[in-house]
């Protein structure tokens, strides 16, 4: 396997003119965009990218997501994101991810589901041993980081008393 830091690093990526919104700030939806591109960008490693659509007619899609806006970004932000692995069984992969600042700060962090998807059937199909003996390698990896704070949260109102 090769050797990579744990968690997974993107490359550095900026914050865009279009990007902002009329209060001056990240609009909400590029945030996903930033997540996304450093999921494809961790996902290479185990063997999921533009390649293995072409030879395996597989890929993966995102099935669910829960963003966490902690500290806003401004137009021309340096950010970096990394990707924890989380877990995986046959046909899935949980990962969590946390945007960053150049400087150092959280930004936001994002919690997703990912599926294998067979693009001939266009249904969830079991990963092939080679992607499972990837993921398994780095969920390993990723295991010693500890389960982020972040992690598992759920959305909703306090019960009225």
């Amino acid at each position: 396997m090769p050797n990579a830091d744990a968690p997974f690093r993107s490359s550095v990526m900026r914050v865009e003119e279009d990007w902002i919104d009329y209060n001056g700030h990240l609009n909400m939806a590029y945030y996903n965009v930033l997540f996304d591109r450093a999921i494809d960008e961790a996902f290479l490693a185990v063997g999921l990218g533009p390649d293995y659509l072409k030879e395996a007619n597989a890929s993966y899609f995102t099935a669910e997501t829960h963003l966490c806006y902690v500290r806003e970004l401004s137009q021309g932000d340096a950010v970096t994101v990394t990707t924890q692995i989380l877990g995986f069984d046959a046909k899935r992969i949980h990962a969590f991810q946390e945007l960053r600042h150049a400087d150092g700060w959280l930004s936001a962090t994002s919690e997703q589901m990912s599926l294998h998807v067979d693009m001939g059937a266009r249904k969830v199909a079991p990963f092939p041993d080679a992607i499972a003996e990837k993921l398994a390698y780095y969920a390993k990896l990723h295991e010693a980081l500890g389960r982020p704070e972040r992690a598992g949260r759920s959305i909703g109102l306090p019960k009225a008393k």
